[in-house]
């Protein structure tokens, strides 16, 4: 029968990434516990960054948008994964699906442009210091991260456009764990080429200029640093951009392997998955380890939360055992 004749698709059946009781056990216990990371580390960074006003610079302006970022794209895809981790009904409507495809490569591609920002953000404090208040202003760094947000948003509504219009008949079976773009335009009863080409024109443009950008900053920091002709002070200038090397080197490998490599190769079964698993839900969570762990302002600031935290609550439970309820 052909596709003309077969009804649309009303749902699709997710895969997932085991199949097996206990390999779907573990990996239930494993991401939960990397969901709950997630969300207590970039919570914990985000009510940081805005109650400390040691830490209201720009970087940690950019620093406070990839913890919302964070949040937001690893809650869109991680608790839906949970829920079919322990159901045998692994389906999802197609409207949902289509809403998580968007709102997923809206906080991805963000995130992309953001990294770029806070690669030029590094390379202004370490090559032009002296400039660094002019550069970095406040009206550049509210507009960059409102370009982030709205380069996002706008790229994601063109690509998933391009997928949303093609007919989905019969095949409705998706090898990931969720509805991610080049996975869902592969079950298209039509020629999904001009999808295809659109995923790779705005992967190119969100991901391989500003990987451009970070790849150029560290050039002209490494040269920087390469000039500093004291120890300490070249230790000092090379933690600074530490972090941030180690988010973009998790971010942007996995992203670039899983959206710009050719149709045949990025329809493996386990490669793509796995690169999937990284951004999606091991970036997220490793990004406010990365930060605080590596930060002197972060922890002081997190000793000072937890200090005042632990004073107000043995004052409540002081007042409770002096003044009993009725």
């Amino acid at each position: 029968m052909g596709p003309q004749n077969q009804s649309a698709v009303a749902e699709f059946i997710l895969l997932g990434l085991a199949e097996g009781m206990l390999a779907e056990t573990a990996l239930f216990l494993l991401f939960l516990a990397a969901y709950l990371v997630t969300l207590a580390g970039n919570g914990t960074m985000a009510v940081l960054i805005v109650t400390e006003c040691r830490l209201h610079t720009p970087m940690y302006f950019f620093l406070l948008h990839l913890s919302l970022l964070d949040l937001c794209y690893s809650s869109v895809t991680v608790p839906q994964m949970l829920t079919h981790l322990l159901s045998r009904h692994r389906a999802i409507p197609f409207a949902h699906c289509a809403f998580q495809m968007c709102i997923f490569l809206a906080f991805g591609m963000a995130e992309c442009v953001l990294l770029g920002i806070m690669a030029y953000d590094r390379y202004v404090a370490i090559c032009h210091p002296l400039r660094y208040p002019e550069i970095m202003s406040r009206r550049f760094c509210s507009r960059g991260a409102g370009a982030a947000w709205a380069s996002g948003s706008l790229s994601s509504l063109i690509v998933s456009a391009f997928a949303l219009r093609l007919p989905y008949h019969g095949q409705n079976h998706i090898n990931h764990f969720f509805c991610e773009v080049p996975a869902v335009i592969r079950l298209a009863s039509a020629d999904y080429t001009e999808a295809e080409a659109a995923v790779f024109v705005f992967g190119s443009l969100l991901l391989l200029l500003p990987f451009l950008l970070i790849a150029t900053s560290y050039a002209h920091i490494g040269v920087a640093i390469w000039r500093i002709r004291l120890a300490a002070g070249r230790r000092r200038a090379a933690s600074t951009c530490t972090a941030h090397l180690l988010v973009v080197s998790l971010f942007y490998g996995t992203a670039l392997f899983a959206y710009m490599r050719p149709s045949s190769a990025s329809s493996a079964t386990g490669q793509g998955k796995a690169a999937s698993v990284f951004y999606a839900v091991v970036t997220p969570m490793m990004n406010p380890l990365i930060y605080s762990l590596r930060n002197k302002e972060v922890k002081d600031a997190l000793r000072k939360l937890l200090r005042v935290t632990w004073k107000a609550s043995s004052a409540g439970i002081f007042l409770c055992w002096a003044h009993p309820c009725d």
